[in-house]
């Protein structure tokens, strides 16, 4: 087989990646939009919640977590590529449209870390390239959902059981990592997670993703 005949359905594929710039384009101009205030979404229930920096780890698995799924399907399960992005696009778009609509931020970030040491520097660095704005709902969180239902929709790793649940067990902690870092707050969170679900519903529900089936390339 010739490398053309693999290449020619994964390039079928790639309008599906076509909102990729498009996000990030604007989420970049979001971040530097002069604020006068923001509604700040901490509760007092984040104030009991202590500062790990060792959830840093997970929270930055979050970037090759995406891609990886990304690659997978894009490789073997080409509708559930396109679910996936489908999903990815929407809640992302639509967390950016409540950013815009609704500038937020939150208040949680230690002035100086109470240690000093490799994961604290880590953080530190992710402070100073990602403002304390935009935070409701939580990318991290609709990312990380989006990456778990794509992989337990997936009919080649229904038989993967524990690569099913390893997936969906990072997915909790990355999470939880948002609020430990101080990062995110509840209200963040949970915000992604209603978000998470409504899209989810929409996506992977058989019969309302007929409405995006339009766009599906063949198999």
């Amino acid at each position: 087989m010739r490398l053309s005949d693999l290449w020619r359905p994964i390039r079928a594929e790639m309008k599906y990646l076509l909102w990729l710039p498009l996000y990030l384009l604007s989420f970049v101009i979001l971040e530097r939009l002069p604020i006068s205030g923001y509604w700040a979404t901490q509760t007092p229930w984040d104030q009991a919640i202590p500062f790990c920096e060792w959830f840093v780890i997970p929270y930055c698995l979050w970037y090759p977590l995406l891609v990886a799924v990304g690659l997978y399907l894009l490789a073997r399960d080409r509708e559930g590529f396109r679910r996936y992005m489908v999903f990815l696009s929407l809640t992302f778009f639509l967390s950016e449209l409540i950013w815009f609509l609704i500038p937020n931020g939150q208040d949680l970030r230690p002035l100086v870390m109470p240690r000093d040491n490799l994961l604290t520097r880590w953080i530190a660095g992710l402070y100073a390239i990602d403002t304390n704005t935009n935070v409701f709902p939580s990318v991290h969180v609709v990312g990380s959902v989006g990456a778990a239902w794509a992989v337990w929709n997936c009919r080649r790793l229904r038989s993967r059981r524990a690569l099913r649940w390893a997936v969906a067990v990072l997915a909790v902690l990355i999470c939880l990592s948002t609020l430990f870092i101080k990062q995110h707050a509840c209200l963040d969170v949970l915000s992604g997670l209603v978000l998470s679900l409504a899209v989810g519903l929409l996506v992977y529900h058989r019969n309302l993703y007929r409405a995006f089936r339009p766009l599906a390339a063949p198999d």
